[in-house]
């Protein structure tokens, strides 16, 4: 049987479910969630005699619908005197410019908008209320479609909805970007950040400075593996690519029928390593440097002298030609300040224009090209280091590093846009599986993308005002093919489309998840690689009536989980989960979501170290830091270990710059034999293990004792990615005591050189 057949069969039997009598009341499966949603009884049915009406001003939208059902045969036609008809209405009264009302009745479908794009979006609800399988857009005829009627009213909470590909990292085709443009017109996302140059590579045609695509665009070789990997491994292959002007031309024109608005990232002054190269007199030593073929942050930075500026103004000459948008975003993050301390002319401009130190240049550097980028009429996006030395006038403000820099912004007046690491950075790991691809780093889970709030609670309504929405962040350094950017960035995109168009009272998980259930039968039919992690089982161990069990769920509801205990078979087992499992010795549990008797998820595997402080009190002196505390202060005795290969899920507990001291009460005096736990030591991350950790033991609570004499403890190795400490000696004690001393500040020529160390330690053991 050809995929044809199979298309065809799926979609003849949901047209069968349609027609009979039970399912006259089809419930929608709409993402994002309608502001307003009336379901009523019947159909209209699309067939061949089915014609489409629209004024001039919304022909793009008819003729995009017209495509979207080419196997029906629709027609668009200018007469409003014909029957069976789909009928775009250019209605004024709808106020919003991305609102629309869609009312299905059994005669005809009416689309109401005052804009284009509002149009276009009733398009994209409509779209989902279609068969899944005309996405896959090779189906030659259908006779008829059946469309449940209702009513939508509509209109998005936020007015900036937008997603981010790196292609500085990894160089990705027109077709695949298209691709990505489509999927975001379905979830009405309407901004495409397009960060072009980096440090390993320039991607866009620059006619007056040919060298950035004969050279810059194109790197020597490519790091293998994690950068934390010690020792760096390289492939030994040429990579590049660049887009020309006609090929940016031509995407630009593709995002605006689609209602996108692209902004262009030209990073300055940092990730400039690759343009330094092409043309060294932009930096400060002058220096023949290649570009780069790792991660990171480099210290090759543009030097703020006037040839500098002038290649710099040349170069946004041409791209602000390429983009009718009114944003050009001028990166201003991550920008070491090393070559500007030791730059003559640097420090001479610092005098001369009284600025404090390297930040207030920083702060010069983008004024000085906010100005510029101002005269031509177009306003700057910058990330949130912008904010260091002082803000520049008229700038927007992309706040990554959290919420700080949102809300600084916001409360002097300007305007910014979400993308906090915590919930906006889709290169994170999605799922704490051994077997998710490599990533960078972090964790960020559907659910936590689902209920983020874009509008920090410290910010007044009046301030919450400058907050514009939100985007989500595809930073490609482990992303080399297109299918690993799908799988990365999708389902959470999907997610996020909904917290920028709904408000916070709307949203629902549960709900969310059964209509991405369908959502993600559409992108099955469009061949995009999504992460399914929705199946997933999520298990907490919890202490209570002084026993230990795990509990066993996952989100979506009638779907039934199996489980086994230690190496026997899922396949095999008659154990289905219906009640918390005792815990009373070490041991490993597997188990998977099965619907109709198929495994639909992955198989979750929980290895649990049952020792003497399980159960236990703990104290600590130092909250984790927010973004590295979902475990709380009792996932350092739970009995279960952190992931070996990331640090981000909700097992390891993450401090940055802080000594922290923690006490573990047995609650009665034991015999103990050993007492371990083990740090993260991922340099390139800012991640160190601790200057020191010593352990004490005290019968009271108040009298401490070493628990090994100083000095004698086991050393604290820092090559390896997994730092373990471990002290042995039997005792008898009820309380424990951690010391665990931060590392301190990061030293010069390292990433990250000048701030604080994060310390990451995970589960306590004690035998």
């Amino acid at each position: 049987m050809d995929f044809k057949t199979i298309i065809l069969g799926i979609l003849f039997v949901f047209l069968g479910a349609c027609s009979s009598e039970e399912s006259q009341k089809t419930i929608p499966t709409i993402i994002p969630k309608p502001q307003s949603l009336e379901i009523n009884e019947g159909f209209f049915v699309i067939n061949k005699e089915t014609k489409i009406t629209t004024p001039k001003e919304f022909s793009n939208a008819a003729n995009y619908l017209k495509e979207f059902l080419e196997p029906v045969n629709v027609e668009v036609q200018n007469s409003e005197n014909i029957n069976e008809v789909i009928r775009f209405i250019l209605d004024k009264k709808i106020t919003h410019k991305e609102g629309y009302d869609l009312l299905i009745s059994r005669k005809e479908i009416n689309i109401r908008a005052s804009t284009t794009v509002g149009a276009f979006y009733a398009i994209q609800s409509l779209r989902q209320l279609l068969p899944v399988a005309l996405e896959a857009k090779t189906i030659n005829e259908i006779k008829e479609i059946k469309v449940p009627n209702v009513h939508i009213k509509d209109e998005p909470v936020f007015g900036y909805r937008g997603m981010h590909l790196d292609v500085g990292r990894h160089f990705f085709e027109i077709d695949f970007i298209k691709q990505y443009l489509d999927v975001m017109a379905m979830l009405k996302m309407n901004t495409f950040h397009w960060h072009l140059t980096e440090d390993q590579g320039w991607r866009i045609e620059i006619k007056k400075y040919p060298k950035l695509t004969s050279h810059a665009a194109y790197r020597d070789e490519t790091l293998v593996g994690h950068y934390n990997d010690t020792p760096h491994q390289y492939d030994g292959k040429r990579y590049g690519g660049y887009y020309t002007q006609e090929q940016i031309k031509e995407v630009v024109a593709y995002a605006t029928n689609l209602g996108i608005t692209i902004i262009p990232e030209i990073e300055m002054p940092g990730h400039s390593q690759a343009a330094i190269s092409a043309y060294p007199e932009l930096g400060c030593t002058g220096n023949q440097v290649p570009v780069a073929t790792k991660w990171g942050v480099f210290e090759e930075v543009y030097c703020p002298k006037e040839e500098t500026f002038t290649f710099l103004e040349n170069v946004l000459d041409e791209v602000i030609n390429l983009f009718p948008g009114k944003y050009i975003h001028i990166g201003g993050d991550e920008a070491p300040k090393a070559r500007w301390e030791s730059c003559l002319h640097c420090q001479k401009l610092i005098e001369d224009k009284n600025l404090k130190d390297a930040h207030g240049l920083q702060s010069y550097f983008i004024s000085r090209m906010e100005k510029y980028i101002n005269s031509k009429g177009k306003q700057i996006i910058g990330w949130d280091e912008i904010l260091e030395g002082g803000l520049a006038p008229n700038a927007t403000v992309m706040s990554w590093r959290g919420m700080d820099g949102a809300i600084s912004a916001a409360k002097e007046g300007h305007n910014v846009i979400m993308t906090p690491t915590s919930h906006c950075y889709f290169d994170y790991y999605q799922s704490d599986n051994e077997k998710e691809p490599l990533a960078i780093g972090g964790f960020l889970p559907l659910e936590k993308v689902y209920h983020f709030n874009p509008i920090p609670d410290t910010l007044t309504a009046k301030e919450a005002k400058y907050v514009l929405g939100a985007q989500g962040n595809v930073w490609t350094e482990y992303m080399k093919t297109s299918d690993q950017v799908w799988y990365m960035a999708f389902p959470r995109a999907v997610a996020l489309s909904e917290v920028l168009w709904t408000t916070e009272a709307q949203r629902d998980y549960k709900n969310f998840l059964s209509r991405l259930e369908v959502f993600n039968k559409r992108l099955d039919f469009k061949n995009i690689n999504y992460a399914n992690h929705m199946y997933d089982i999520n298990g907490e161990l919890e202490y209570r009536d002084d026993k230990l069990y795990l509990t066993l769920s996952n989100a979506i509801d009638n779907k039934n989980i199996r489980y086994a205990f230690n190496d026997a078979s899922l396949e095999k087992t008659n154990l289905n989960y219906v009640n918390a499992i005792p815990i009373d010795t070490s041991m490993s549990i597997s188990a998977a979501t099965y619907k109709q008797d198929k495994r639909v998820g992955n198989i979750f595997v929980s290895t649990i170290d049952f020792h003497k402080a399980v159960g236990a009190k703990i104290t600590i002196n130092k909250d984790p830091h927010p973004a590295y505390n979902s475990g709380g202060v009792g996932a350092l005795i739970n009995a279960l270990n952190g992931n070996d290969k990331r640090f981000g899920d909700k097992e390891w507990l993450g401090f940055w710059g802080e000594d922290i001291e923690v006490v573990i009460d047995f609650g009665e005096i034991k015999d103990i034999n050993e007492v371990n736990t083990r740090f993260f030591n991922a340099n390139g991350q800012w991640i160190y293990a601790p200057k020191r950790v010593t352990t004490f033991v005290s019968n009271n609570g108040i009298d401490y004792l070493p628990y090994v004499e100083s000095g004698k403890q086991d050393d604290l190795g820092r090559n390896e990615q997994l730092v373990v400490y471990k002290n042995k000696k039997s005792i008898r004690t009820r309380y424990v005591k951690l010391l665990v001393d931060n590392y301190g500040v990061i030293p010069e020529g390292k990433q990250g050189a000048g701030n604080k160390a994060w310390t990451f330690i995970d589960e306590i053991k004690i035998w």
